[in-house]
């Protein structure tokens, strides 16, 4: 608790300069052993109090912990001896098979070259030891894989991985799989390639929003950019926006829909901040101070998770090898 007060005080320094309040964590989770990087929530249907945080552990020797919502390891869902785990997505009822709906995570295996596919909660692999990824690609770094988002169609029912990576071309940067699973097991089929890219850094943060069909993603040191996730759709950009709220680095993006206003909120890395947008406009909302330091990743659910979160959760990447969960009505996004 001694270092987790230390950082706290830290904080409150450094936003004494930008005037903006430290809204300090309900939860802060046991460490890691290397370089926490990006989580996911799964809400238990049956238990939402029994729900888990997964994260990243970014590194050769690394792994997808689990954690309870004290923010405690759960090492029988943890999966480790992975190289180099990057981002990491969820998605409720993949179907399997005619009779069978299953809730996968997948997230990217830098060093393999691949993206993994494992149900929830049992944690059981999906994709017979990895789906490669890139492999189209002349340049060795551009076969990189760094950032995952799931996209499950409305209008099919079809679960999509978009998936970026280290370094890539100015156009046609990310790629979008489609997962199909018969009587041989899951594969993972590309159906296409889109997004453009600034060449001023990377792309490693993408989120879907499933209800408008919108990929988000974003362009370090330029812009958020959207675009449709409908393979279908044209793959044109629909907006490049909020480059100026940022000091330098956008990072994790998370999507709060409500029934009346729906938010992004984007992690200002150098700013040890976030930045609030107005989904329907663009527009910038605010910046807030939730006391994390240098934010990669970052998700959030609206559900509440019994008395522990009973307004749903927001949980953000730390750079003490651990993550934050705030009480999503702390961030008041509905003020």
């Amino acid at each position: 608790m001694r270092s987790h007060f230390i950082v706290i005080i830290g904080l409150l320094l450094v936003s004494c300069g930008k005037k903006l309040p430290v809204i300090g964590p309900d939860i802060i989770t046991e460490k890691t052993l290397h370089d926490t990087d990006d989580p996911a929530i799964w809400v238990n249907p049956k238990d939402a109090s029994q729900s888990i945080v997964f994260g990243t552990d970014k590194d050769t020797d690394g792994a997808i912990y689990a954690f309870d919502l004290q923010g405690k390891i759960i090492e029988d869902k943890t999966i480790r001896g992975l190289k180099r785990p990057n981002n990491i997505d969820l998605k409720y009822g993949f179907k399997l098979n005619d009779s069978t709906e299953v809730d996968v995570i997948a997230f990217t295996e830098r060093e393999r070259q691949q993206i993994r596919l494992f149900s929830v909660p049992d944690m059981t692999p999906l994709d017979n030891g990895g789906f490669k990824v890139f492999e189209d690609a002349e340049i060795p770094e551009h076969k990189l894989p760094m950032g995952i988002a799931l996209y499950k169609s409305p209008k099919t029912n079809k679960v999509y991985a978009i998936v970026g990576r280290k370094s890539g071309p100015k156009y046609g940067y990310l790629y979008q799989y489609e997962f199909v699973s018969d009587s041989t097991g899951v594969k993972a089929e590309l159906v296409r390639q889109f997004g453009e890219f600034s060449e001023k850094k990377e792309i490693e943060a993408i989120a879907v929003d499933d209800k408008n069909g919108i990929v988000y993603y974003s362009d370090e040191m330029h812009c958020i950019r959207k675009y449709y996730a409908e393979p279908s759709k044209t793959v044109d950009e629909i907006f490049c926006f909020g480059g100026d709220y940022f000091k330098r680095d956008i990072e994790g993006i998370a999507i709060a829909d409500y029934e009346n206003a729906s938010y992004l909120i984007v992690s200002n890395q150098q700013a040890h901040t976030f930045n609030v947008f107005d989904i329907k406009t663009n527009a910038f909302i605010k910046e807030i101070n939730l006391g994390t330091l240098e934010t990669d990743g970052c998700d959030l659910t609206t559900t509440g998770l019994g008395k522990a979160f009973p307004n749903g959760l927001f949980v953000s990447m730390n750079d003490d090898m651990n993550f934050f969960f705030h009480d999503l009505a702390k961030l008041k996004l509905q003020e």
